[in-house]
């Protein structure tokens, strides 16, 4: 089984506890409403995902528009970020991994992307 069916499947399986538990920073506050937190459960689930750390909410020049999200490349160090939109509103989440490296993070965003996909 392929390292994304294996996480897939962990995912699947995670308990509903874990987002509360990996939440963490300043910023608890997630734009989207229901909908947002939906994603960032999603995310949260993922086994190799430790800590999300919310940003402050910023807005850009467009009105209108539903809630997107997509998750960037990765650091040095394989630690990803979300970034949420909503209408005018946009944010951006830290996803700290348990990963050590770029490669192993991009693999994350790739399985996390390929998630969001489904759940939008």
């Amino acid at each position: 089984m392929t390292t994304m069916k294996k996480n897939k499947n962990n995912l699947q399986e995670s308990s509903q506890g874990s987002y509360k538990n990996k939440l963490g920073g300043v910023h608890t506050t997630i734009i989207g409403g229901r909908a947002g937190k939906k994603l960032v459960k999603l995310v949260t689930q993922h086994p190799e995902v430790k800590k999300v750390i919310p940003t402050v909410i910023s807005v850009k020049g467009i009105a209108g528009g539903s809630l997107t999200g997509k998750i960037l490349r990765a650091d040095a160090r394989g630690n990803l970020r979300l970034l949420l939109s909503e209408g005018r509103s946009f944010q951006e989440i830290r996803l700290v991994t348990t990963v050590g490296t770029a490669e192993e993070g991009d693999r994350i965003m790739d399985e996390l992307n390929e998630i969001l996909k489904t759940a939008l």
